[in-house]
């Protein structure tokens, strides 16, 4: 799952594989010091791939690629 999110990332921002996967441990860095604990271990469920594909973590990346100008 994390290899998606990096590989989406970069593609949709344009930036290269490693320069995403360091702004996608940033923000998960970020929010699981600053979101409750069962949620925090929620997001890492996401990250490792436990909780299935899709969804949440592609509109993040969506998301992030509108911050930076590109969609």
């Amino acid at each position: 799952m994390q290899q998606q999110l990096i590989q989406q990332l970069s593609q949709r921002v344009g930036i290269p594989p490693d320069k995403a996967e360091a702004a996608i441990n940033t923000v998960v860095g970020y929010l699981k010091e600053h979101l409750p604990g069962p949620v925090g271990s929620q997001l890492d469920k996401l990250i490792s791939g436990e909780e299935g594909q899709g969804g949440v973590l592609s509109q993040a990346a969506q998301s992030l690629g509108g911050m930076f100008g590109k969609k």
